[in-house]
């Protein structure tokens, strides 16, 4: 059985859709969502009994960078976008064709062990974003670069 979880896969979709639409980020978004989806594709592995997992802080440190350099300063939009869809994409929809063999009865997409990696993905990407975005300004001030 596959399952779709509305706090793993919904909400973060349709979040995503909106943020794309209000800050006009239709070509940064596809190629974010597709740079943290490669990245997330090969860093999730299947854990038997769990699921698909994958390590927290690269994708989000990815995320982070794909965001600033393609967004400036919409990074924080741009690194919510790509960092939910590229791990719901990479991480989930990628690996559908592992997951018969993990010995779970439903798989779900956006659920349990990713609903964490596309939360906290996309939060911490936004954070790192904008701590990015400000130390750049701040040397974009000084003259550094």
């Amino acid at each position: 059985m596959l399952a779709v979880n509305v706090g793993g896969a919904l909400i973060p979709i349709a979040l995503s859709l909106y943020l794309i639409v209000k800050h006009q980020l239709f070509g940064p978004s596809v190629l974010g969502i597709a740079i943290v989806a490669a990245v997330c594709h090969l860093l999730a592995r299947p854990v038997p009994g769990l699921g698909i997992a994958e390590p927290i802080l690269a994708p989000t440190l990815t995320t982070a960078a794909v965001a600033v350099v393609l967004a400036g300063r919409r990074a924080g939009p741009l690194a919510y976008i790509s960092g939910s869809l590229g791990t719901l994409i990479g991480a989930d929809l990628l690996n559908l064709n592992k997951i018969q063999g993990l010995g779970a009865p439903i798989a779900s997409i956006g659920g349990a062990g990713t609903f964490d990696g596309i939360f906290i993905t996309g939060l911490l990407a936004v954070l790192n974003a904008g701590l990015a975005r400000e130390a750049r300004a701040i040397d974009d001030k000084e003259g550094v670069h």
